[in-house]
């Protein structure tokens, strides 16, 4: 049967999704991040802030893919900031994601997210069940069409457009630049085994610990397992057994407590000032990491400070009674 993902146009649109699913992940990994005090949750902090920064390196991924086929990455545009909740870009219908602090009802939502692909579960490119298929179908697609067109035409972007690992710190996993199958085959398993685990069913990304170098790293997936279950995965834990080493404490009591999926506030009240200053600049953030991803890689640094700033205006909206951040497209006109 030959693959959904027949032609380069049909790729580069499904390489698009990509950015944009790697994207509707960030918003409400931020909430659940900024809910938390760092003093009094510092293992919760420690995962939900890694697996952040990994889901941005997984943006980075997709831009590369991108680009390495001959596309260009949007994300400066409305289609980035739908309202929540929100179903993920051409994914499962009946699966949505929301804007919560950090809970149960995160947990079971970050679970949901991440879960592997069942054993021998199809590729799909459109309505996936899980990212893992999803990427599944991309890659059934890439090695098709190299075969079909030859490596070359396939790999007919423009290599000074790759971001590379120098521009890319604070994770273990590797910011891989793509100039042909080998390389875009690397950059697409280091998405799904930092999201899922190894394809041998392991609990591990394969990866060492970013924050504990003397352990192994836990794929997101089994590392809101930790959170959930009270303990951490040790050597010789497999998916099976679950976690049994060392207890992790986490302190629900201790979230700051935001609405579901916050609204506008009232114009022209302090809240709805605060969301709108951290609107402008979170679509600030966005028109960065276009430019970085269109032949200005220096632009992540000026990124990364940006998300500085969004944490500052974040935490001191989450501080208001009925404050929370509502992540809505400001078009670029209105920014300052």
């Amino acid at each position: 049967m030959s693959p959904r993902i027949g032609t380069l146009d049909s790729l580069r649109e499904h390489l698009q999704w990509a950015i944009e699913l790697e994207h509707a992940t960030l918003p409400p990994y931020l909430t659940a991040l900024y809910s938390l005090d760092p003093e009094r949750n510092p293992e919760a902090v420690e995962v939900v802030g890694g697996v952040f920064v990994e889901e941005m390196l997984h943006l980075a991924l997709a831009a590369n893919l991108l680009n390495a086929v001959g596309g260009r990455p949007l994300l400066d545009t409305p289609r980035m900031l739908p309202p929540y909740p929100r179903r993920l870009p051409h994914g499962d219908p009946s699966f949505e994601v929301s804007l919560v602090p950090f809970g149960a009802e995160a947990l079971e939502m970050f679970l949901r997210l991440e879960q592997p692909a069942p054993p021998g579960a199809p590729p799909e490119d459109d309505g996936y069940e899980t990212i893992g298929q999803f990427y599944a179908a991309i890659e059934q697609g890439l090695r098709h069409l190299c075969d079909q067109l030859g490596e070359q035409a396939v790999f007919c972007g423009d290599p000074a457009r790759q971001v590379s690992g120098a521009h890319f710190r604070h994770t273990a996993g590797r910011l891989i630049a793509v100039d042909g199958l080998a390389s875009a085959l690397a950059a697409l398993e280091e998405i799904v085994e930092q999201g899922e685990g190894t394809a041998s069913g392991s609990v591990w990304d394969g990866d060492q610990d970013v924050f504990h170098p003397e352990r192994d790293e836990v794929a997101h997936y089994y590392r809101f397992q930790e959170l959930k279950l009270g303990h951490r995965y040790q050597r010789g834990d497999t998916p099976e057994s679950g976690p049994t080493g060392e207890k992790i404490s986490v302190d629900l009591a201790d979230v700051r407590p935001i609405g579901r999926n916050p609204r506008p506030a009232v114009p022209g009240s302090a809240i709805r000032t605060a969301q709108e200053e951290f609107n402008r600049t979170y679509c600030d953030l966005l028109q960065l990491l276009e430019q970085a991803f269109n032949g200005s890689p220096k632009q992540l640094a000026d990124a990364t400070r940006t998300m500085f700033t969004l944490k500052g205006q974040v935490q001191a909206l989450m501080k208001m009674p009925d404050g929370g951040p509502t992540f809505e497209y400001v078009p670029r006109e209105s920014r300052r």
